[in-house]
């Protein structure tokens, strides 16, 4: 896929607060960018930036190789979706979605046609004469897609849209959204704090932090390969544990050693502190005594799908999270048992300002 979008070195700042702080991000034609972090990390101000609505104090954008830094919103071939939908509540749907076109002086014709086309696609045929208040807020939802489809942009730019729908409505959307692009075949670029609408619909996640981008991958690399301790805490749960390597591919945790496959030539001597991300759904429980190291269950949880556990390690004084199927009681003693492949390491950082950045030792 060819690039569509480049930031570069972008940097911004409210008042004395730096938002950005020398963002790099290349985006590709047709590709489903989602952007994930916390509230604050800047992910809303770098949409911003690439729709227009904000202005970098350093670095450029670029729109299909041409600098676009200082070109105006409305000349940008983007649209945005807000989480408010942003509709006017004394327009019907049909004018509501006619609303851009009706500016630019389309033919009444042309504007009939698209207002269907968007409808269809959006699955809302016939609701040309609802009342904006009459709609739920999925299909207030979809009208705010439809608006913004008939302008016929190469990006969507969709700042957390389904944050205001219930569980399920905002999975069903979630679907609808990734259909949507495949049908439409435009960019997406969307921002959400929520990890599940990212590892789902995204072909790339970019998770952000303090202003910083900490990581960028398929969902798969995210999850399976977090470049830091923020990182994989934020992305699922995780047991985040001090280690020391003791040998070649070899780690201390909480007393016991483990085999591991990251060594010297990743930048893990023996010798060297290190964070060790273990997920909990990688931890095996066998019997008592026949793991690498034993604890005691001090609580259990039902989710849904799997029972979540906190045990008690018998050697050392950490509380390890386990997700496993099968139901096992408070007070019971298990083994504990966790592949090579399974234990993630990581550098510490060096100190609190490097923890806020992406690590790259």
């Amino acid at each position: 896929m060819s690039e569509l979008i480049r930031l570069e070195s972008i940097t911004k700042s409210f008042d004395d607060t730096v938002v950005l702080n020398g963002i790099d991000l290349s985006v590709a034609e047709n590709e489903f960018v989602t952007l994930l972090g916390p509230s604050g990390c800047g992910k809303t101000t770098t949409l911003r930036i690439i729709g227009g609505f904000e202005h970098p104090d350093e670095g450029r954008v670029y729109f299909d190789g041409k600098d676009i830094t200082d070109l105006p919103a409305n000349q940008r071939a983007v649209n945005t979706v807000f989480q408010n939908y942003a509709l006017f509540p004394h327009m019907n749907v049909g004018e509501n979605i006619a609303f851009s076109m009706r500016v630019k002086n389309k033919p009444e014709q042309y504007i009939r046609d698209k207002i269907k086309y968007a409808l269809k696609l959006v699955n809302l045929d016939g609701f040309e004469s609802r009342r904006i208040d009459q709609l739920s807020g999925g299909q207030q939802q979809r009208i705010a897609m439809a608006r913004a489809i008939v302008n016929e942009p190469r990006v969507l730019l969709l700042d957390e849209p389904l944050g205001a729908l219930d569980l399920k409505l905002r999975q069903e959307m979630q679907y609808e959204l990734v259909r949507l692009k495949k049908e439409l075949g435009i960019t997406f670029l969307y921002i959400t704090h929520d990890q599940e609408e990212a590892l789902t619909m995204s072909d790339k996640v970019v998770v952000m932090n303090n202003g910083y981008i900490q990581q960028e991958g398929t969902p798969e690399q995210i999850y399976d390969e977090p470049v830091n301790a923020f990182v994989a805490d934020f992305i699922g749960d995780s047991n985040i544990l001090d280690g020391l390597m003791t040998a070649e591919r070899m780690v201390r945790i909480d007393g016991t050693e483990y085999p591991c496959i990251d060594g010297t030539e990743q930048g893990f001597p023996p010798g060297k502190f290190v964070d060790v991300v273990i997920r909990p759904e990688d931890i095996d429980i066998v019997p008592y005594g026949q793991g690498q190291f034993n604890g005691t269950i001090i609580s259990k949880l039902f989710i849904g799908v799997h029972y979540e556990m906190l045990v008690q390690s018998e050697d050392g004084e950490v509380e390890w999270l386990l997700q496993n199927y099968d139901q096992h009681d408070v007070g019971e003693k298990i083994g504990m048992k966790v592949d090579p492949e399974n234990i993630q390491i990581m550098h510490k950082p060096k100190s609190e300002a490097e923890s806020a950045i992406e690590l790259d030792l």
